[in-house]
């Protein structure tokens, strides 16, 4: 048996990490197999979301187990943790200031081959103030079911902080619903023009972000239901609700330059 005379965590060998990048690789390879009509794309695309799914599962298992149970999570510990979700969270903005500058880059001043107006000539735009701004509604209320659970654990009231997170996670659903319907229904596609392609990969990358947010917030309710959390060390909710107000935050600048000023 050895001492540690530190506070820190050093972390066992782990495959999760290899296996990861394996299944994000297999990701990409079906997804540009499955948009190009390859035979087999969208059995690889399947496979990959699989095996992202398998690598997010057995990865947070071991961190849940080392947080929880082997109480490897010192305050030193969770100080770094928290550095590294915010500058992913940054990571993640830099993401979306790409995709808002190529919109801008088109629509401030619009070529000719797209009528020299924005949006182009033939686009039909969704109205902004039917299902967008009903999302918008429900995922401010979101942000704030998801701060009113984390006030509440904060407070002792474990039956606030269940019900709060509860109805995050319902409301992100509804979300995830309506926004499938509006691309069901939506009058353009992908690939009409710059339009359709900027608002598509925007509002998609939003929708997997507000997917993989719903996950992280089932995971931290999961673990508030089994006593994971204490009033003083519920890192795992608190990276949960930093990330999903991150969502919140990019949903509003979405909903204002794609639905309402495009309109």
């Amino acid at each position: 048996m050895s001492n540690q005379y530190h506070c820190y965590h050093i972390v066992t060998p782990s495959p999760w990490p290899a296996f990861g990048a394996l299944s994000a690789l297999v990701t990409t390879m079906g997804g540009a197999s499955y948009f190009h009509g390859y035979i087999g794309g969208d059995l690889m695309l399947l496979l990959g979301i699989s095996m992202l799914g398998v690598t997010m599962l057995v990865w947070w298992r071991d961190v849940i187990r080392e947080a929880t149970f082997q109480g490897h999570h010192t305050l030193e510990v969770q100080t770094g943790i928290k550095e590294g979700v915010i500058l992913f969270i940054v990571s993640e903005a830099l993401l979306f200031f790409s995709f808002f500058w190529a919109y801008f880059h088109s629509s401030l001043s619009p070529s000719v081959e797209l009528g020299a107006v924005w949006p182009p000539v033939g686009i039909e735009v969704l109205n902004p103030y039917q299902v967008p701004l009903l999302n918008t509604a429900i995922l401010l209320s979101s942000g704030a079911t998801v701060t009113w659970a984390h006030h509440g654990l904060i407070a002792g009231k474990r039956e606030d902080a269940i019900l709060g997170l509860f109805l995050t996670i319902l409301l992100g659903i509804i979300f995830t619903g309506l926004q499938a319907m509006e691309y069901v229904e939506a009058p353009f596609t992908i690939s009409d023009s710059i339009y359709g392609t900027t608002f598509f990969m925007t509002t998609g990358l939003h929708g997997v972000h507000v997917i993989v947010g719903t996950v992280f917030l089932t995971v931290a309710f999961v673990r508030m239901i089994n006593y994971h959390f204490t009033r003083r060390h519920h890192l795992g909710l608190e990276s949960a609700i930093l990330y999903w107000h991150f969502v919140d935050y990019v949903w509003l600048l979405v909903f204002a330059i794609f639905y309402c000023w495009a309109s």
